[in-house]
């Protein structure tokens, strides 16, 4: 959530800088007009409990001093001052929730370091990585993952529906096997593993911004009020909601895996076949609380914490810096990691390593006393640390043989107990 107070300070610059992400934001000024209703509405209910209570002070005297006819005449205007002082309290209640709805759906403002696009045309090619190799006709992943029986589309799809599916054999020892490995390699850099809630209360949504913007993309438990997560950013962030923390012990960087939960509402007709976009899928999702001034340096060491697996994992891959016309609802600034799908002759999206400053922190009151004392709001990260599925897909189009087999990358054959699936 942005800071009502410098949104209307600062009203046509905000206005501005959001218009990158290509939308319209002028819907904002409203704060200005809200804003000044509040403060006047503020203004006239302290004014009147100031008269009220020395009223009814007077009150106390004038009954000390047996004055009783006086004394009910008072009482009389300190009960109009109380019922136009409720009034008042129910009309600030409807403006502040108006602001609050207002903020609630607006996104986080880019950094200046990002660049200004349309969308992911526009977005920036920082860096490639490893040696795309030549195959000769190559299949797609889930052409390979068929022949050699290790995920099950039809049978997922009778148990669930479409985009869900079922590991199988070596195939669900795959999927854990580069769990393990992405888990041990996060705990070896310094992260500290938790194993977080799968469903979530509303305000924990709301809190990393997930709602309300994106209930349509939410599986939803009405009888229990809850959520099912669409990341583990969403609870391992909300962790520390409503805590002021140390600077001393900052940051704080977790790391998780979890299965997520998501409609893709707005995808439909997208990633029909294969495991690329899935309702449920597996992720190693990182997070970190840091400093204010220490974020976009933590953020460049949570992109080389992910590059480090796909590098162990031999995938090619690039780094892109999101344009503003591409960014998440929360990021100030976005790196996504993409590899290399041979079978798709383009790369992929497996990871986004976002900033989000104090936007999300700000929801949930997340704070730090400073070396010097000053309590300021922390700054939170989150990334991708990978999305298991789309590296599988990604290892199985890589790493096919002629023969129909796929070979296993060197840094899993510990975990898998074998070189080859075949």
């Amino acid at each position: 959530m942005l800071d009502q107070k410098y949104v209307i300070e600062n009203i046509e610059q905000v206005i501005k800088r959001l218009n990158d992400r290509q939308d319209d934001f002028s819907y904002l000024k409203q704060l200005v007009d809200l804003s000044d209703q509040r403060k006047k509405l503020i203004a006239k209910s302290e004014k009147l409990k100031e008269i009220r209570n020395s009223n009814s002070k007077k009150v106390g005297e004038l009954m000390a001093a047996k004055k009783v006819s006086e004394a009910d005449e008072l009482k009389k205007l300190i009960l109009e001052a109380k019922k136009t002082i409720e009034s008042l309290d129910e009309k600030l209640t409807i403006v502040e929730e108006k602001i609050k709805a207002i903020l609630d759906v607006t996104p986080n403002i880019p950094d200046e370091s990002v660049p200004v696009g349309k969308g992911e045309d526009d977005n920036v090619e920082i860096r490639k990585w490893g040696n795309i190799r030549k195959i000769n006709n190559v299949k797609e992943h889930w052409e390979i993952a068929t022949n050699l029986d290790i995920i099950d589309f039809e049978r997922g799809t009778k148990l669930s529906g479409s985009k869900f599916i079922i590991y199988k054999g070596l195939g669900a020892r795959l999927e854990r096997a580069i769990m393990n490995l992405m888990l041990d390699e996060h705990l070896k850099r310094g992260y500290v593993e938790v194993i977080p809630p799968i469903l979530v209360q509303p305000q924990i949504m709301h809190g990393t911004g997930n709602l309300p913007k994106f209930a349509a993309d939410a599986y939803y438990v009405e009888k229990d009020n809850l959520f099912l997560i669409p990341t583990a950013e969403v609870p391992v962030t909300n962790m520390y909601r409503e805590e002021i923390l140390q600077e001393s012990h900052l940051p704080i960087c977790h790391c998780a895996y979890t299965p997520c939960f998501r409609q893709e509402a707005g995808s439909a007709g997208k990633d029909t076949k294969g495991i690329i976009r899935l309702h449920q899928f597996n992720k190693v999702e990182m997070v970190k609380i840091t400093t204010q001034e220490e974020s976009f340096n933590e953020l460049e060491k949570m992109v080389n914490d992910a590059e480090h697996i796909l590098q162990l994992l031999e995938i090619p891959y690039r780094v892109i810096i999101l344009s503003t016309g591409d960014m998440g609802f929360s990021s100030s600034k976005t790196y996504d990691l993409e590899l290399w799908m041979p079978g798709q002759d383009k790369y992929r999206e497996v990871s986004s390593c976002s900033n989000c400053k104090d936007f999300q922190a700000r929801r949930i009151k997340l704070r730090y006393k400073d070396n010097s004392g000053i309590v300021k709001l922390a700054h939170t990260l989150n990334g991708s640390g990978l999305a298991i599925d789309r590296v599988i897909a990604a290892i199985l189009e890589n790493c096919q043989n002629a023969d129909g087999s796929v070979t296993v990358p060197k840094s899993l054959r510990p975990y898998l107990g074998t070189d080859k699936i075949s």
